[in-house]
């Protein structure tokens, strides 16, 4: 079994591969792994595995914009996800490429990056500045019928849409805009459409593109009749990508 050792980021939230990830990195564990980062050569891809918190894990407290208290260098790489940081997090994971890592005069960091494969977290290695994964790489598997099902799903998902965004309001894409590759489908709508971060993972951590795809139709169904007789939301909502507390 081929593995990867990579450097980890726990977030409240689910990265998907294609989808773009913005942070703003206070704390100090987070900002050494971004000095390192940048000491790779431009040339190659500066890697980092995304990985989503379990409810009830994260002790540390923190607030937009405001250093984290467990960044004190005593309290270690692993302070906030207890003894065994493992069970802290969601074993499948996404690997993210930060394509700008901008440092400000105050030490905190500006990055940019972009989902690229799923990972699956075999160790967490907390003997370092900032905790590291020994993680496996995940294949995407088509499975059976996922074009016929993307076609699906990408109706139902223009109607979640209007139902969503409202008739006033412009639309995440237009049609023409809409990707047509089942796989870059499935990921799309599991980002764009409003779900807790538990259902957002079980999509990450789908089997293949037709599980994900055939779940996501069932959830866009769903959501769509609940959402009809709810007042309008800005499409904004639907755009606003995954931030970092850190």
């Amino acid at each position: 079994m081929t593995t990867v050792r990579l450097p980890l980021f726990p977030l409240n939230t689910v990265l998907f591969p294609g989808l773009v990830l913005p942070l703003s990195v206070f704390e100090e564990r987070y900002r050494a792994m971004m000095r390192e980062l940048l000491k790779t050569p431009e040339d190659e891809p500066r890697r980092f595995a995304v990985v989503a918190i379990r409810d009830g894990h994260e002790v540390a407290p923190s607030a937009p914009g405001m250093p984290d208290p467990t960044a004190v260098p005593e309290r270690g790489p692993a302070a906030g996800f207890g003894t065994d940081p493992l069970r802290a997090f969601h074993k499948v994971a996404c690997v993210a490429d930060a394509a700008t890592i901008r440092e400000r005069a105050d030490g905190t960091f500006e990055v940019l990056a972009t989902g690229t494969t799923r990972v699956r977290l075999l160790s967490v290695d907390s003997s370092g500045p900032y905790l590291t994964a020994e993680a496996e790489p995940l294949e995407e598997d088509p499975g059976e019928e996922a074009g016929a099902l993307a076609e699906g799903v990408l109706r139902a998902f223009r109607q979640y849409q209007k139902r969503l965004a409202g008739a006033r309001e412009r639309s995440l894409a237009t049609g023409a805009e809409l990707p047509d590759e089942p796989g870059v489908v499935s990921y799309l709508v599991a980002a764009a459409m409003m779900l807790d971060t538990p259902t957002k993972q079980r999509l990450l951590q789908a089997p293949d593109t037709a599980s994900r795809l055939r779940d996501e139709l069932k959830l866009l169904r769903a959501e769509t009749a609940i959402i009809r007789n709810l007042p309008s939301l800005p499409a904004s909502e639907l755009t606003r990508g995954p931030t970092s507390l850190n």
